[in-house]
């Protein structure tokens, strides 16, 4: 296996934690070490979490460490490889027939092809960071089709031939673990389990990407969003919902909102759901209220 000891002066993971730090993401020690491993080993890097743990923002600091463009393949009960791949411009195709008249057209040529995010990752594989997300929402055919990427990071258009990267790609994948993915896809994978960060990482984070936050502030947000996870929502909210929650709430008290009825007012940034709103609301003031103590 080749190992890339250096990775745009990337040298550790604590090299790597340092850089995360600076385009204002958080890693701890276990996530940091994940992500320099599947960067040193050149193998895919699978992140599993609850929703709003920050997965998907982890991939996205990783692109911006390395000053690449991160390509985003969403993933969706029913995708298939031609919206991952790539697809013929059948419209465009049809059109140079008709203008090529009794004249030979190659309309497999570079004009006709539509670049799908998968394909876009082989061709550019020293500028670009895959990102698969969600992939659990994607059916098992289509996992099974992800393996043989994974594992040779070619494929084959048979009106052009196979494409291969000249090396390996940086690829993330993230999963809300809504199904088990199967182990296959897990072995070729260097694996980190996301977990809500301590109210200490969480208020860090709050203050670092919300940067007219107060201290208090972003303490009391942390201290109330961790009572709401506790709860049996449909939608706890995220890092992200708490990070706008306390930008909210600072926002409503700046222009003369009492504490802790500027958290109240502001409720709907962090919750989005109507059933979830009607369950906490009788207890909402109580909790704003120990929170803000």
């Amino acid at each position: 296996m080749a190992v890339r000891s250096n990775i745009v002066g990337i040298d550790s993971p604590e090299a790597l934690e340092k850089a995360l730090r600076a385009a204002y993401y958080l890693a701890d020690e276990g996530l940091a070490t994940a992500a320099y491993l599947g960067l040193a080993l050149g193998k895919p890097l699978l992140l599993e979490g609850a929703p709003g743990v920050g997965k998907t923002e982890a991939a996205k600091a990783i692109a911006a460490v390395l000053g690449r463009r991160l390509i985003r393949l969403q993933c969706y009960e029913g995708i298939d490889a031609s919206a991952a791949l790539y697809e013929w411009n059948y419209p465009r195709q049809m059109l140079a027939i008709r203008q090529a008249g009794d004249e030979s057209i190659d309309i497999y040529g570079e004009t006709f092809l539509i670049e799908r995010p998968m394909l876009a990752a082989l061709r550019a594989p020293d500028s670009t960071v895959l990102l698969i997300d969600e992939i659990d929402r994607a059916d098992q055919e289509f996992e099974a089709f992800l393996l043989e990427f994974l594992s040779d990071f070619q494929i084959s258009i048979p009106e052009r031939g196979t494409v291969r990267a000249t090396e390996r790609p940086v690829v993330v994948l993230t999963s809300n673990r809504t199904r088990d993915l199967h182990e296959a896809l897990r072995r070729r994978c260097v694996y980190h389990w996301i977990d809500y960060p301590t109210e200490e990482r969480e208020a860090r984070i709050v203050m670092l990407r919300a940067s007219s936050v107060a201290e208090a502030t972003a303490r009391a947000v942390v201290a109330a969003v961790g009572k709401l996870r506790r709860e049996p929502l449909s939608k706890a909210p995220g890092i992200a919902e708490a990070v706008d929650w306390a930008e909210a709430a600072t926002l409503l008290h700046k222009g003369g909102a009492r504490w802790p009825d500027a958290f109240k007012r502001s409720i709907g940034v962090a919750l989005k759901d109507e059933e979830d709103l009607h369950f906490i609301s009788p207890r909402l003031d109580a909790m704003l209220a120990e929170a803000t103590a």
